[in-house]
């Protein structure tokens, strides 16, 4: 599912490689019927963003916004696990996961980053990839009330996935509202540098305790309590766009 792809670059780090390649991700964008003409046009507002001003400008916000403490972090499992060695357990059973598949990563990267898993899910067939979405579609939606709330464009990424998962997206979005709007916030240095303090006392308190069973609705486990939905949308649309779908290059 090329859009998976694209979305997965939109969150990642923002590089000249992304505006190099602009034309192509604007016609992917426009081509993908997984997706609906409102989302289409949010993501290609977020690309013209990504791909205008100052680059340095433009990497400082990306920081700014998802590396200062956990609420927006791009790790899956610091939702769940914080830094207990349960996260642990359950980045081996991911990169199992991917070792399985045939997907290999960098050394660099940690299993549970979300353009990471966008892009393992992008190399899967559409039913296997909807689900994988569907297996974090909470911890989506988390994030996609985050950022809606501060008015970032990056939040257009987190609704087409959800989208993509068959979550009904404002529904889901509005219930989520109230907690969001109730969570205190605060991006300073000195609070981000008590976030990590708290943690690093967290993971050796969990070092004395039993460990519990890893994330049980995290990416590839079976989701018991709720079915994956089975009214995913096609937005098959017809005209110019069709045509140039046909000229896309892989991203």
């Amino acid at each position: 599912m090329r859009i998976l792809k694209v979305i997965s670059l939109l969150l990642d780090y923002p590089t000249a490689q992304l505006r190099e390649h602009q034309l192509e991700l604007a016609m992917a964008i426009t081509s993908a019927h997984e997706i609906s003409p409102e989302q289409r046009a949010e993501l290609r507002a977020l690309l013209d963003e990504l791909c205008h001003g100052d680059l340095m400008d433009v990497q400082e916000r990306y920081t700014d916004l998802f590396d200062r403490g956990r609420a927006l972090s791009l790790l899956l499992f610091e939702h769940v696990h914080g830094e207990s060695r349960d996260r642990g357990q359950a980045m081996v059973d991911l990169m199992a996961q991917y070792e399985a598949a045939g997907f290999a990563i960098g050394v660099r990267e940690l299993p549970d980053y979300v353009p990471l898993y966008l892009e393992y899910l992008a190399t899967r067939e559409d039913l296997e990839a909807r689900e994988g979405l569907a297996d974090v579609a909470h911890l989506l939606a988390l994030l996609a009330a985050r950022l809606q709330e501060r008015e970032s464009p990056h939040a257009a990424c987190f609704r087409a996935l959800l989208q993509i998962a068959g979550e009904p997206v404002q529904e889901t979005l509005s219930g989520l509202r109230e907690q969001v709007a109730a969570e205190q916030r605060d991006d300073s240095l000195e609070a981000l540098d008590k976030v990590w303090e708290e943690e690093q006392v967290n993971f050796l308190q969990a070092e004395q305790q039993d460990r519990c069973p890893s994330m049980s609705s995290g990416p590839g486990k079976a989701r018991e309590e709720s079915p994956v939905p089975l009214h995913w949308t096609d937005f098959k649309h017809d005209g110019p766009a069709a045509a140039l779908a046909q000229e896309v290059r892989n991203v």
